[in-house]
């Protein structure tokens, strides 16, 4: 009998997870530039050559997924009457909210990689087109609207805002390390972003 697709997805991003586990605690451990792919396959039990078919490179191991997919998901069904700020402050308190606590150390080394290591801040910044991207899909997924040049643009801006609000998002100082402190940080940051941003109605334009 056959594997059947849902399993192997299943299987693939256990492995991909596992990868990206054991290179954190790496880069925690040993720092950025000391620990190569091969150590990182080597803890993770797989080959080189599987490691560079989930990432093409070391960065990707940090920088994929800096926005990821679940969080995206809890947005669009986040409950009906919730605006855009209050559906993505949900989202994001309840991926927190849900990670264990080492999961949670291990998201505060790549937050701290990304702001520290100079290639990996130079990637995030190529990297912003995909979250971007999703996150204008999940606002015409959840509003039902086209996703126009409008929607693009108001994505765009959360993301770069969500990046660029606070000072502390550009600086080598660590980011904030206990769940409700992050969880009471993006809650003031989408305060912020209601006061700023407004996507223009469709029918306005």
């Amino acid at each position: 009998m056959s594997t059947s697709p849902g399993l192997r997805e299943r299987k693939k991003a256990r492995t991909r997870a596992t990868i990206q586990r054991e290179a954190l605690r790496l880069f925690q451990r040993n720092g950025y530039a000391a620990t190569s792919v091969e150590a990182i396959a080597e803890a993770a039990e797989v080959s080189a050559s599987t490691f560079f078919r989930y990432f093409p490179t070391k960065e990707d191991v940090v920088l994929t997924d800096f926005v990821d997919e679940a969080t995206i998901e809890r947005f669009v069904d986040a409950p009906a009457e919730m605006d855009f700020f209050d559906a993505m402050a949900h989202a994001v308190r309840v991926g927190i909210g849900g990670l264990p606590a080492e999961d949670f150390e291990l998201e505060n080394v790549r937050n701290n990689l990304i702001r520290t290591v100079p290639e990996l801040r130079r990637g995030m910044i190529a990297e912003m087109v995909r979250p971007m991207q999703l996150l204008a899909d999940a606002i015409g997924r959840r509003t039902g609207r086209e996703v126009d040049d409008d929607v693009k643009m108001f994505a765009g801006a959360a993301i770069g805002a969500l990046l660029l609000v606070t000072p502390e998002a550009l600086s080598e100082e660590p980011v904030v390390e206990h769940p409700d402190a992050m969880i009471e940080e993006i809650a003031a940051r989408m305060t912020r972003l209601r006061r700023l941003l407004t996507l223009p109605d469709p029918e306005s334009g």
